[in-house]
């Protein structure tokens, strides 16, 4: 069977370094920090008080207040976001065949300020169960593409992966494969989180996940920085409309990149740190290289999981310099956490999107916040430190890796 090639014709980005998919890129193209205290709560007893929270957002300026109100703020950010990309993609929505439109999306936690809110509020009162009727509703994490399928009837298959922090990343490789099979002519996939909360923060705290670099939250996030002191949280939904090529081709449609192919794979190893010489991140890179047909020597750039967190940010590199040998150096490697925070089960999407646009524009966004030197990693390797630097990308990989041990990985190539 002749496996249906795959291509990017819509993007939509909700992120705390911009509300558009173009806010979005001027911000990551400049080096632009998201990180600022916290205003969603009081954070005078939490360890860490700042976070990468959306900026000038206000939902009712894209939904409906009484439809707003039926939704958690990760499912609010999967409308905004994946409107946007709809538009973007100027998909007919009057003459597409809606049984072979899907909904595929990640999100590693779902409702969770909805379930805090709920628990709370039942615990202040007497005991007796008045719980809101939109509670479960709210709080499942496949309401997303529920309520986009909703808005627009598409009647293709309608799920959302949970696979942490790779929920996204995993969200994009089915919907791929169910196009390369021929079971769907468009997709709209990605994936959002809003778990800038009481129990988020409080629960990463607990878990010494996240920097507390209270007195400078803008450089908290340092990637590959030998101060580095954990992960800054960050929020928001990355959209992207994947489509059968023939599909795009015969409708006109802009095409921003194919999607070559995508790997997974498990580290086996720990719920929480990674693998020290990184055999799970080997592995997934090497399953998406052969998934995609394509030669290490190949890539151009790869958007790393790179967390900012003491273990995680070396396994990925050696396992960088494992996989790719001598050209690993040759390769423009970055981690736009340093700029958006980490997005969890959104951050494989909104990666992509970065390395989607990096290739539409020649320019691999920076590093930023890189200020000391860790023996630990190869000083070879161009980490594309503190500036942006143009390049011609032809080949682009995405890692994602999640708790769990649950790794990802997705290769894009510029179509000319």
């Amino acid at each position: 069977m002749e496996l249906r090639r795959v291509v990017v014709t819509g993007l939509g980005a909700l992120t705390p370094i911009g509300n558009t998919k173009d806010e979005f890129w001027e911000a990551l193209i400049s080096g632009k920090s998201g990180a600022a205290p916290i205003t969603y709560f009081d954070t005078e007893k939490f360890k860490t008080k700042f976070a990468c929270e959306l900026k000038n957002f206000n939902v009712t300026d894209f939904l409906d207040r009484k439809e707003a109100r039926k939704m958690d703020r990760f499912a609010q950010y999967a409308m905004v976001a994946s409107d946007e990309a709809i538009v973007d993609s100027k998909l007919d929505l009057n003459v597409i065949n809606k049984l072979r439109v899907g909904v595929i999306w990640g999100a590693g936690i779902g409702g969770l300020e909805t379930f805090q809110d709920e628990v709370l509020n039942f615990a202040a009162g007497d005991g007796t169960p008045r719980f809101n009727p939109f509670f479960i509703p709210k709080m499942i994490a496949d309401i997303a593409p529920g309520n986009i399928s909703i808005k627009h009837g598409f009647m293709g298959p309608n799920y959302t992966t949970v696979s942490a922090c790779a929920s996204s990343a995993n969200a994009m490789i089915d919907a791929l494969n169910y196009i390369r099979l021929g079971y769907c002519d468009v997709i709209v996939t990605g994936g959002s989180e809003a778990a800038v909360t009481i129990a988020g923060m409080g629960g990463f705290n607990a878990m010494h996940a996240l920097s507390t670099r209270n007195e400078s939250p803008t450089t908290a996030s340092r990637p590959f920085d030998a101060t580095r002191d954990g992960f800054v949280l960050g929020e928001g939904a990355g959209a992207i409309i994947l489509e059968d090529y023939e599909h795009a081709k015969a409708r006109g449609a802009k095409i921003y990149a194919e999607v070559l192919g995508g790997g997974m794979s498990s580290d086996a190893y720990h719920m929480t740190a990674p693998h020290p010489e990184g055999i799970g991140v080997i592995a997934v890179m090497r399953n998406c290289l052969e998934n995609a047909g394509v030669k290490p020597e190949e890539v151009d750039h790869i958007n790393t999981h790179g967390t900012s967190t003491p273990l995680g940010d070396v396994a990925e590199l050696k396992a960088i310099s494992v996989v790719f040998g001598a050209h690993a150096k040759n390769i423009n490697i970055n981690s736009t956490k340093s700029m958006t925070g980490h997005l969890l089960g959104a951050a494989g999407a909104i990666e992509s999107i970065a390395s989607i646009l990096a290739m539409e524009h020649g320019i691999v966004p920076p590093t930023i916040n890189h200020e000391v030197v860790d023996e630990n990693i190869d000083p070879e390797l161009n980490l594309t430190l503190n500036k942006a630097q143009k390049r011609d990308v032809r080949i682009a990989m995405s890692n994602t890796f999640g708790f769990g041990g649950h790794n990802a990985c997705v290769l894009f190539k510029k179509i000319d």
